[in-house]
Order: structure tokens, then C-alpha cells, then sequence
């Protein structure tokens, strides 16, 4: 059971969010402490009955969490946690699924638009002062996205909302999810992933959204790049593990693909030995695709109707994992 409001203590635990400052301003009466290093967790995880963390959090705090009875993560993704230790534990966990749908959508169709507006390459030439003239190569000039094809693969709450922003943009957009049964979602065609071999060579662009399980994880490999045009273009705005690099990184310098757009990658921060800071035609943003000015309000609003749906006796959380 969780502690009344008067005993309650939620533990923040991130690096750099302001998750404190912002409960602070919500006026709630609860009691709350914030901590920014993986030292000061392991020193006072032991004060926490709800606890909320993403890349702090490590398993082998469970032992210390003596009181812990909620993890309310900031992120989306939960493949940090043991979820049959936090059941033996008889700790609850409910994910931020949603919390940065909008944020990451956007910031799919910010990428989308930079590949085919040539929007790095235009910075990299500012930075050199280089006024580039008109081009007669039409496949090196910028493009238009109306007629085009999108292929989004993960239509969920992030991936339906990109849908809706690509049809604006006057882009046919193909959705795969894993029960088309659920319905397109903003998308024009639905299909499950096993028709995705079929799919990916009538893609102007894939963009992948989608969580990371068993059957994503290197979902685009050599063969998937293989069957890609290559003047496609390939963004990733869901888990890194969703990509093998290597294979990517080679389709890249050889021009089998025209671009990629990354916000994740397999190993962040990208390690200095990757192939992929190195290609002209590889565009890099550090994992800040849903780290918006509202971000922490918005996982403060799933806390909020997490400990009420709590208090209430209600045994279904908002984004439950367990």
C-alpha cells in the first residue's frame, strides 16, 4: 500500500531535468528531495516511497529500497528495469509512454525535413562561409516531400501523430504496427511488420517509432538497407538497438541510401570511434527529440494521476508496466 499524503516521499533522481523545481511550484504538500548523481541515489534511496528516474536507476538498488513502492520512469522506455525483480520486490512501475509524444513526432518530421532540405549541409557551409552556387545535378538539389512515400514503422501514440504532421506535408504515409488491427492511426495503408520486406522499397523515407523488443532490435540491417531506394532515406527516433550502425554506416559510404537522421544510437553518447560522426550524409542530434521545455510537466502530470489512482485503491496505473 502507499503511504498517506503526510508520509509520502518521492525521491527525483536525473542528471540534468528540474523535475524538483517544477513539483515545487505545484504547491502539493508532499514531501520530496531531489538527487543528480548515481552516488546520491544509492546514499538515500532508502527515504523513497516513489521514486522517479530514468538513466540513474540501477537494479541493484532494489536491495537499499527498503520503501520504494512506485517507479514512475521519465522515459518512455523501461528496458532499464527487472521486472521480475521489481515484482519481488513489490515495487510498481509505470513507463512516460506519452509524456514526449508530441515532442518526438515533431522532432521526426524537424529530421525529415532537414535531410531533404539539405538543412546540415547548409549549416556545415555557413560555418566555412561558403555561398554554394545553383546545381544542375538534380539528384544533389533539395527536394519537395509532397507525393512522397513515408513508411512508419511503430504507430503508436508517437508514430500516429507523426502521420498526421507527414499528411500535411502531403506525403502518403504506410504505417506498420504490430495489430494493424488497432487501426491506421492517422496512416493511409496498415500493415504488420512481417510485410515489411514488401514496404521498404517503396519508401522515400522510413521512420522508425517504435519500442524496442525482440522484434525491432536490428530491424534495419543489411538486408532491410538492401531493400531500401537509394535515394531513401532512413530516421530513427525510436532506440538505437533498432538499427545495426555498422551495417548502416557502411550503406552510407557507399551511397546505398541517400541519408540517415539518428536522435538515438546504439551506445550514447556516441562513442568518437563511430563511422557515423565521420559521413556527410549521416545527421546526428544527442537523444533530444522529447526534452522539451514541458517535459518535466508533463511526466509530473502521470505521477500525479499515478499516486491518486493509488490513493484511491485503484490497482491500474496510468502506462503500467508492473
Amino acid at each position: 500500500m502507499l503511504p498517506a499524503r503526510d508520509a509520502l516521499t518521492i525521491c527525483f533522481a536525473h542528471v540534468a531535468y528540474r523535475l524538483g523545481d517544477r513539483f515545487a511550484a505545484r504547491g502539493t504538500g508532499l514531501a520530496s528531495f531531489e538527487v543528480r548523481t548515481r552516488d546520491e541515489l544509492d546514499a538515500r534511496i532508502g527515504e523513497a516511497d516513489v521514486l522517479v528516474v530514468s538513466g540513474l536507476w540501477r537494479n541493484d538498488l532494489l536491495p537499499k529500497a527498503g520503501r520504494l513502492k512506485l517507479i514512475q520512469s521519465i522515459s518512455a522506455g523501461v528496458d532499464q528495469y527487472d521486472r521480475a525483480a521489481l515484482q519481488t520486490h513489490g515495487v510498481r512501475l509505470a513507463s512516460a509512454q506519452g509524456a514526449n509524444a508530441r515532442a518526438v513526432a515533431e522532432h521526426a518530421m524537424a529530421l525529415i525535413l532537414a535531410l531533404t532540405r539539405r538543412l546540415p549541409e547548409a549549416r556545415d557551409n555557413q560555418a566555412k562561409k561558403s555561398w554554394r552556387g545553383m546545381i544542375g545535378d538534380l539528384t544533389q538539389r533539395e527536394d519537395e516531400l509532397g507525393g512522397k512515400t513515408l513508411l512508419i514503422v511503430g504507430l503508436g501514440r508517437i508514430g500516429g501523430r507523426l502521420a498526421q504532421l507527414a499528411r500535411a506535408f502531403d506525403l502518403h504515409v504506410i504505417g506498420v504496427r504490430r495489430d494493424p488491427a488497432q487501426g491506421p492511426n492517422g496512416a493511409d495503408e496498415i500493415h504488420a511488420l512481417a510485410a515489411l520486406p514488401t514496404l521498404l522499397p517503396r519508401a522515400d523515407i522510413v521512420a522508425l517509432t517504435c519500442p524496442l523488443t525482440q522484434e525491432t532490435e536490428n530491424l534495419i540491417d543489411a538486408a532491410a538497407l538492401g531493400l531500401m531506394q537509394a535515394s531513401a532515406f532512413l530516421v530513427n527516433a525510436a532506440r538505437g538497438r533498432c538499427v545495426d550502425e555498422s551495417a548502416l554506416a557502411a550503406a552510407l559510404a557507399r551511397g546505398a541510401i541517400a541519408g540517415a537522421a539518428l536522435d538515438v544510437t546504439r551506445d550514447e553518447p556516441l562513442p568518437d570511434t563511430s563511422p557515423l560522426w565521420r559521413l556527410p550524409n549521416a545527421f546526428i542530434t544527442p537523444h533530444t527529440a522529447g526534452e522539451t521545455r514541458r517535459y518535466e510537466d508533463n511526466v509530473l502530470d502521470l505521477l500525479m494521476d499515478n499516486l491518486e489512482r493509488l490513493w484511491r485503491g485503484e490497482t491500474t496505473l496510468s502506462n503500467q508496466v508492473v
